[in-house]
């Protein structure tokens, strides 16, 4: 029974564990760089118009051409109009009257002109006028060349002389000349190919002609006349369709009337097969308008766009279809009636031939379609006919059906796998309120595939539908579009001058007003106006006024995501905007922000830093007044008391990029700080401050512009004693005049060339008290600045190299400055000296004033008492960053990148690792207890492993479920595979300066069965840091493979600085670490008298527990349990103290006891329940004691012997072990029974062990890890002797 409980108990820990994880967000697996989405360019260059139609018909009523012999009965009907019903002066003039109706139905707008049975004359002066008029836009010819002799093979087309007795040809070339460029053509006629042909070369030809009369000329450009547009009726050595039952113009029926000559050639190929009792005559009897979509006839048109647009969509490259199919509206129109004529002529034998040339489609499946469409809608024709309802047909079902494969290919998946077909029907569905719904939802699903598919809604056309749908008052709509337009505009934000023309920002102001709407669309929406005002003046202005407040009011919505892009809003919209920084003042908006400064996501924390930021920079030196210099200050210093040790990167990398704008704008001042700084380090450091000699300083510092003369260790004392004190609180006033007062103090010192200060100690260490902002304070405009430049010398020694990074380029930027300034003023000095009876000692600057910049002569107009530093390229311009981040790019990943696959659809590989691996989890946990049963009668002295590491060993730490031991000296940390005696992986912890690691934690433990992807390794240093590590514990699929040079090591996933209380000069046991895997906390101590806790996925401090402790002493051992609420810290002077995070820091120690009198080694809970009360602790004489947190007194396990350097405790077997100097382990029970001492090393002559410095039981194994002075790692066993 006793059995089955524990399994049952440890089983629950270890689900527990299992079921929580941290550091596993975007923003560590990540870069934190901008996504590339590769926008297509699916914006047409240039939309065109059609707005001159020539219509050229040469038909010679009733004559025949020469070169054709017709067939009896043949076709007659020109434009469905039977010429031979008429006289011929009547029938080609309704023709032609005809023709321009058909035509109309696609361009109503155009300009038409008919030249019937025209000269050679007629056609120039035609061609020519409507090239005129049209300017640079299209025209359209339209041949008919049914009733003279088909074009040669020189490239000619047959016109008729004045009296119609000749045929007269006119050359294609001359017709070029005459129609200019941009134009299209349709040849109707004969033989058709040959002209398309040749007139590629004709157009060559100009262009050749064009170079020779224009070389060395400045002219513009040659006539494009490879770009025109052709569409012939047939190939070469072909002639037109002469079957009775089709027009005789087919080509131009199929262009111009393609639902007409569809229907009529459906019902030839079909007749007596499928529709009984239909005649040809029934065509003009379909009812309705073209452009009803609600009547048959306009049902049809819809369904045979949304085809001809699918089948040219499939079968054309990207480029030639946005030319053909969405450039201009009558070449649209006809390219897909070409489709149709394509697919009616060939079943004539014609071949349609085009310029540019389309690939064949008539037996695309997309025809099947059509046909079924076709025979739904032309079933019902009769009764629809015999109907008084105005709108009696039953709607074809065909959007509902490709809506439905379109969900079909959604949901099979969409890797390897062609784009699908039914985008351009989608594109017509939304034309419908019925489907539309359904058509945006399905586009939605689409759109979470990628940027890829971004791209291809884009270009496909939809983007004018999508902009258009922004007018509708639906709310069932808003999701949606919403959904759409965030990721549009994730992937190209050009869309945005799109929102601002057509107000359609409006609809997501609504979106973002509405509490109604749940907060996901409303996050959507407040990114969509991010983007709009982005870089974006004209957004900015029309949007700032309604969308502040909004913005405003979601920074406190429960929902992080719209916290964190409501800010980014509120940053991109007064970002080098003045009057929108004037109206957020108002609102006290950045009072506002600094409430986030403190939010639990690190998101939403960095987004109030950028925010913020780009309120400092958002205006220029000219606009900026005392008012605001304060405000921006206040900020500088909220920012840096609050932000400098934020647990993010993230928050600190937006940091230095907000503080850099601060030092631009006071660079002269911040000058003065960095050039003593530079001073104090270039002796100690290398001379990369090459101009900071002591000849250079000495004569620096006589110059009209020198810093405040500091001693040599005067700033740098000043740095170290102050860096953490708070300088203000955020509501302070800074005043108005910044190192006025404090440099004449400066300046009026006798000692400038000496090393006596000019201000006091007492005035520097007052910088950090609380009156120090309170009125105009000299010397407060001064700390100001030593507190921002030692902010960002914490940040240039930021244990996360992409923070350090970026403040060691604004340290460099300044760094050069004084440089520069140096140099500049060693040449004034040089001109001063020269002039007798200047006095040097005495500033040349009214005092009140602040001093000119550094090198530069400010003439008295010129002087500004405000000290603002105005940049290269005048007063008006905003600052250029010196560093800059991608976050908020980053940021928007969230709308571009594809959803992600569930855990249960991504395979899994086991891991190859351990005989633990092979069992299962019962077995494991059955063994692992029966072996802790067994602590009674066997030794722990077996010996399993032996290695030697790398380093002398200073922490050791088993893996909480594996047999992997985690080793760590002093700067590097390896871990090793006891079972296999194999080491898994080593790296540097990149330690800065002499610290070293003093604790270790691991991160997200994983089962055997899962690959430790997200188990980390987390080391703490003796300099207050920690460092996360990744990819610690992934192994090789081959001990050789693992143990070689070409293995990758652990990356660093995140650091930071969670107590700034632990120094390095005074080191004793560094930073010590508990690590709560269930609740993701971290329990920081150490060199220090203050308990912090940290959420670890909030990268936080959560709580800062004083322990009550004296001045003298510190915390040297710690240990707390996630089942509880207790931290047991013990002391350098033998206090043990519990803790109770659940009560108030002024209350949180709730018990302490003084029977230690020597340092503390170790403190331990000796169970894992949440009534946990023994605690066992060793100091370090050797005495260990037993504690119960009830009781006011200890027993006495052991009693001092010899001195203990190392102690570890296995909660669950009840055993601890001490090491010493002596070269001895001890194991004991945990009630006082002696177990056995391990001396030697195992084999024959077995050396004796070196001193012990560490030791480290396995949570649930019972193994025993200890290390020692000479190097080795042991791992001891119970002995089965």
């Amino acid at each position: 029974m006793v059995e089955s409980i524990e399994v049952s108990r440890i089983t629950g820990s270890e689900d527990e564990e299992e079921s929580v994880a941290v550091l596993t967000e975007a923003r560590h697996l990540e870069n934190i760089t901008a996504p590339n989405t590769a926008a297509h360019s699916w914006r047409l260059k240039e939309r065109m118009k059609t707005v001159s139609v020539a219509l050229v018909l040469c038909l010679n009523i009733p004559v025949d051409p020469p070169d054709i012999v017709k067939i009896q009965p043949c076709a007659r009907h020109e434009a469905w109009i039977d010429p031979h019903s008429m006289p011929p002066a009547k029938a080609i003039e309704a023709i032609g009257n005809s023709l321009q109706k058909a035509y109309e139905r696609w361009q109503p707008r155009a300009r038409y002109k008919k030249s019937l049975d025209p000269t050679v004359e007629d056609v120039t002066k035609l061609c020519m006028s409507l090239r005129r008029n049209a300017k640079e836009e299209r025209v359209l010819f339209h041949y008919n060349g049914h009733g003279v002799p088909k074009p040669t093979t020189n490239g000619e087309i047959w016109v008729f002389n004045k009296s119609y007795t000749q045929y007269i040809p006119l050359s294609i070339y001359e017709l070029q000349t005459w129609m200019g460029a941009p134009s299209i053509y349709v040849y109707d006629c004969s033989n058709a190919a040959v002209i398309v042909k040749l007139f590629e070369q004709f157009a060559e030809q100009h262009e050749e002609e064009w170079r020779k009369g224009n070389s060395g000329n400045s002219s513009p450009p040659p006539p494009s006349f490879r770009q025109c547009i052709q569409l012939g009726a047939c190939g070469a050595k072909e002639i037109l369709p002469m079957n009775p039952d089709l027009p005789a113009d087919v080509f131009t029926a199929c262009l111009t009337t393609p639902i007409n000559m569809a229907v009529r050639w459906y019902l030839l190929q079909n007749k007596g097969k499928l529709l009984h009792g239909l005649s040809l005559d029934i065509v003009d009897k379909i009812p309705g308008q073209l452009s009803d979509r609600r009547t048959l006839l306009g049902e049809l048109n819809w369904i045979f766009t949304a085809i001809t647009d699918t089948i040219a969509w499939n079968t054309l490259p990207r480029d030639l279809f946005q030319k053909l199919f969405r450039q201009d509206l009558l070449v649209a129109s006809l390219f897909r009636n070409f489709l149709l004529a394509q697919r009616i002529m060939r079943s004539y034998d014609c071949t349609p031939v085009s310029s540019p040339s389309l690939p064949t489609t008539h037996q695309h499946p997309m025809w099947d379609a059509w046909d079924l469409a076709l025979e739904v809608c032309l079933g019902q024709l009769p009764g629809v006919l015999r109907s008084d309802d105005p709108y009696p047909h039953v709607h074809s079902p065909f959007f509902e059906e490709q809506l439905t494969a379109f969900q079909v290919w959604l949901d099979l998946g969409h890797q390897h796998r062609l784009p699908p077909e039914q985008l351009p029907i989608v594109l017509q569905v939304l034309l419908s309120q019925v489907h539309r719904p359904r058509a945006l939802e399905l586009l939605g699903s689409f759109l979470t595939l990628g940027p890829w598919a971004v791209n291809l809604v884009l270009s496909v056309g939809i983007f004018p539908y999508v902009l258009r749908l922004l007018q509708s008052t639906a709310r069932e709509l808003r999701p949606l579009l919403v959904f759409l337009w965030a990721k549009i505009l994730a992937v190209d934000p050009s869309c945005k001058k799109d929102l601002v023309r057509e107000n359609g920002y409006k609809y997501f102001l609504q979106v973002l007003s509405d509490t109604s709407m749940p907060a996901e669309h409303r996050t959507m929406a407040a990114f969509v106006l991010g983007v709009i005002v982005w870089e974006h003046p004209e957004g900015q202005r029309v949007v700032q006024g309604s969308l502040m407040p909004l913005c405003l009011e979601q920074v406190t919505d429960p929902h992080p995501p719209l916290r964190q892009w409501a800010t980014l809003c509120l940053g991109r919209t007064w970002h080098k905007h003045p009057d929108a920084r004037w109206a957020a003042t108002r609102d006290n908006a950045h009072e506002k922000l600094y409430t986030l400064l403190e939010d639990p996501v690190p998101e939403v924390r960095a987004a109030a830093v950028f925010s913020l930021g780009t309120y400092v920079s958002s205006l220029t030196s000219r606009e900026r007044n005392d008012h605001a210099r304060s405000i921006d200050q206040t900020i500088a210093v909220t920012l840096a008391n609050n932000v400098t040790h934020d647990g993010s990167p993230l928050v600190r990398q937006e940091l230095v990029v907000a503080l850099q704008y601060l030092i631009q704008m006071y660079e002269s001042s911040f000058l003065g700080v960095a050039r003593q700084y530079f001073r104090d380090e270039t002796p100690h450091h290398s001379n990369d401050l090459s101009p900071l000699s002591p000849q250079a300083s000495s004569s620096s510092t006589d110059s009209i512009t020198s810093p405040p003369p500091y001693s040599t260790s005067s700033l740098t004392r000043y740095f170290s004693r102050h860096s953490n004190k708070q300088l203000a609180s955020p509501g302070q006033n800074l005043g108005s005049s910044p190192d006025s007062s404090f440099n004449e103090k400066v300046h009026m010192s006798p000692t400038m060339g000496g090393v006596k200060r000019a201000v006091s100690t007492h005035s520097l260490s007052s910088i950090g008290s609380s009156g120090m902002f309170s009125g105009v304070s000299s010397l407060s405009y001064h700390g100001l600045y030593c507190k921002l430049w030692q902010t960002l010398v914490t940040l240039e020694q930021d244990p996360f190299p992409a923070v350090a990074n970026l403040a060691a380029q604004v340290i460099d930027h300044l760094r050069n400055k004084v440089r520069m300034s140096i140099s500049k003023d060693n040449t004034e000095h040089t001109r001063v000296e020269s002039a007798p009876g200047t006095p040097v000692n005495r500033p040349m600057f009214i005092v009140g004033e602040s001093p000119p910049s550094h090198g530069e002569a400010t003439p008295p107009r010129a002087r500004s008492r405000n000290h603002i530093n105005h940049n290269e390229e005048g007063e008006n311009n905003f600052l250029k960053p010196l560093v800059t981040t991608e976050f908020v790019e980053w940021s928007a990943k969230t709308f571009i990148l594809p959803r992600q696959r569930s855990g249960d659809d991504t395979p899994t590989t086991p891991s190859p690792r351990h005989t633990f691996a092979d069992r299962s989890s019962n077995s494991r946990l059955l063994a692992e207890s029966e072996e802790r049963r067994s602590v009674g009668t066997h030794k722990l002295d077996d010996q399993v492993f032996v290695h030697r590491n790398p380093g002398p060993p200073a922490v050791l730490l088993f893996h909480p479920t594996e047999p992997l031991l985690t080793v760590a000296d002093k700067t590097s940390v390896t871990i090793w595979d006891v079972e296999h005696s194999q080491r898994v992986s080593h790296w540097n912890n990149n330690n800065t300066g002499s610290s070293c690691i003093s604790s270790l934690a691991v991160l997200n433990p994983s089962p055997p069965s899962v690959p430790p992807t997200n188990t980390y390794v987390a080391t703490g240093c003796d300099d207050g840091t920690v460092r996360v590590w990744r990819g610690a514990f992934l192994l090789s699929t081959s001990p050789r493979e693992s143990l070689s040079s070409d293995h990758e090591p652990p990356t660093l996933l995140t650091a930071f600085q969670p107590t700034t209380d632990v120094n390095p000069a005074t080191r004793s046991v560094g930073l010590l670490m508990s690590w709560e895997q269930e609740n993701g906390t971290l329990v920081i101590g150490g060199d220090s008298r203050t308990i912090r806790i940290w959420d670890i996925h909030a990268e936080r401090c959560t709580a800062e527990l004083p322990t009550g402790g004296d001045s003298n002493t510190v915390i040297t051992a710690l240990h707390s349990h996630q089942a509880g609420p207790w931290i047991v810290t013990g002391f350098s002077d033998g206090y043990i103290r519990v803790l109770d995070r659940r009560l108030p820091s002024s209350r949180c120690v709730v018990r302490q006891w003084r029977e230690h009198t020597s340092w503390v080694i170790n403190t331990h809970l000796l169970n894992s329940s949440q009534a946990t009360t023994k605690i066992i602790t060793g100091v370090d004489s050797g005495e260990v004691r037993l504690w119960d947190v009830r009781q006011a007194s200890s027993e006495q396990v052991c009693a001092p012997s010899h001195e203990m350097t190392a102690m570890a405790t296995h909660a669950n077997a009840h055993l601890f072990a001490t090491g010493s100097v002596n070269q001895v382990i001890g194991v004991h029970h945990a009630s006082g029974s002696f177990i056995n001492t391990i001396k030697y090393h195992e084999g024959f002559m077995g050396a004796r062990i070196a001193p012990v410095s560490c030791l480290a039981f396995h949570p649930r194994r019972v193994l025993l890890a200890a290390g020692t002075t000479d190097s080795y790692i042991t791992v001891y066993g119970l002995s089965r002797r």
